[in-house]
């Protein structure tokens, strides 16, 4: 079970990444969201933070965690 500490770290990483999916990809990035929120693994979600940086679509930070 995570602790108060990882659970509002692990929402953190998501609303920061609800902001870049937004601001680079608009509403086809923001599809992602609800995959991304089901995430629980902290290493998978910094794996999307890092993919946002390169990736050029929303599916291309898709199958960072759909591996």
């Amino acid at each position: 079970m995570a602790t108060v500490a990882e659970k509002w770290r692990q929402e953190g990483i998501v609303e920061g990444i609800e902001l870049v999916l937004d601001v680079k990809f608009g509403t086809d990035g923001l599809r992602l969201l609800s995959e991304i929120r089901d995430i629980k693994d902290i290493k998978k979600l910094r794996a999307v933070q890092r993919a946002l940086k390169v990736a050029c679509t929303p599916d291309e930070v898709r199958r960072v965690y759909f591996r």
